[in-house]
């Protein structure tokens, strides 16, 4: 079982209760916008990071992490993507992977909406966990907590971030 903390679109913005909330989480993923090496280094110093660039990454983050990213977790599929939409409405530049190999679990950010959804032609999860930056027209932070254990997943919380 892996224990995994997922946030997105933190434009920048350091916050160290994202360190508390991810304490017992076993990796932290990144769906992109990072905003800042220094968020990027902060978060790897701290758990292994897995993470791709967002439109507002610059060259440095760029070249530190992919536009898109799959791989295996406790074998279960995991895309990620930036700007990648959702079901019923998924972004034309991931589409095509997402038709032709659909993945156990599809992230993106981008929105900076909150949203979990389980997409039934595809058999695939969707997670956007939001914005957890301050940047943007969101109301709420938010961050989300998940278990992926033989393929599975479970216990997904929503951790939301009252303004400091």
């Amino acid at each position: 079982m892996k224990r995994i903390g997922l946030l997105s679109d933190t434009h920048a913005w350091w916050d160290e209760r994202y360190l508390k909330h991810f304490e017992q989480c076993d990796e932290i993923w990144h769906a992109g916008d990072i905003g800042s090496v220094e968020v990027a280094e902060k978060l790897a110093a701290f758990r292994p990071l897995r993470a791709v660039y967002g439109n507002v990454d610059g060259h440095e983050l760029r070249l530190m992490f992919p536009e898109v990213l799959r791989f295996e977790v406790e074998g279960a599929e995991v895309l990620m993507k930036h700007i990648g939409g959702y079901p019923g409405k998924y972004d034309p530049s991931i589409r095509t992977a997402l038709l032709m190999n659909p993945p156990k679990l599809f992230i993106s950010g981008h929105s900076h909406i909150l949203k979990v959804k389980y997409d039934d032609r595809l058999g695939l999860l969707h997670i956007n966990p939001g914005a957890a930056g301050t940047y943007g027209f969101h109301k709420v932070r938010t961050l989300v907590r998940f278990e992926i254990d033989g393929g599975k997943f479970q216990n997904l919380e929503v951790i939301e971030l009252t303004p400091l």
